[in-house]
């Protein structure tokens, strides 16, 4: 059974209004589509997502400005991060990107990630026969790059792979100012002034972080955040 990670990016017209808003802003850190259930002969999808912004206010009236979006709850996690349940209407440009999968015997591992230029990065299992069907299959107004190609095999994957990009950044400055120095000489107070949050979410990053490092290395899955 073969995989492959690959990047999609989209032209502007495809985008999402919500896509467009981190490909155009400044409010998302990151983002990532955990789950979703289509229900295509309704038109209309859930979906969970888990997202890290700068401002949560106007992340929410984003939101709020999106027509497709029928309801939405957001729950905040900490200071910068939260998860987004919402149901919409199935855009037509959905639909265009997703006929490139269509009658192919594949599986989209979650999570999706979106870059800051709102392209979707994700993991895709099947036969080497219909992955190369789907690629020759995706729009020519997408652009498309296969990042890695193997064997599907989760259970051993990378320590990098287990992080979000705030995590890695938290663990970063948290290196740089001797918060892993034995004996300790940088704090968690010291971490959140760099990174510019409260201590406590300073430490929710680092605790997230070392905890699916030990995980990985223990050779467990991943829990969700």
């Amino acid at each position: 059974m073969k995989f492959l990670e690959v990047r999609f990016r989209q032209p502007d017209w495809m985008l999402h209004p919500m896509q467009e808003f981190i490909r155009h802003g400044d409010v998302v850190v990151y983002e990532e589509l955990r789950a979703w259930n289509l229900l295509p002969d309704e038109e209309i999808e859930y979906e969970l997502f888990y997202v890290e912004v700068t401002d949560r206010d106007r992340y929410r009236a984003a939101v709020d400005d999106v027509a497709s979006i029928l309801e939405y709850d957001l729950t905040a996690i900490d200071d910068d991060s939260l998860y987004v349940y919402a149901c919409q209407r199935t855009r037509e440009e959905d639909l265009l990107f997703r006929e490139a999968f269509a009658t192919l015997e594949l599986v989209v591992v979650p999570p999706i990630v979106y870059d800051d230029e709102a392209a979707m990065t994700m993991t895709i299992v099947g036969d080497g026969e219909n992955l190369q069907t789907l690629l020759d299959g995706v729009p020519d107004e997408i652009e498309c790059d296969v990042l890695e190609i193997g064997e599907y095999d989760s259970r051993y994957g990378t320590v990098a792979t287990a992080l979000t990009d705030r995590q890695r950044e938290a663990v970063a400055v948290a290196t740089d100012v001797g918060y892993y120095d034995v004996p300790r000489t940088g704090s968690v107070a010291d971490v959140a002034d760099v990174l510019g949050c409260a201590p406590s979410t300073a430490s929710n990053h680092l605790q997230k972080a070392e905890a699916a490092v030990m995980r990985r290395l223990a050779g467990r899955r991943q829990d969700s955040r």
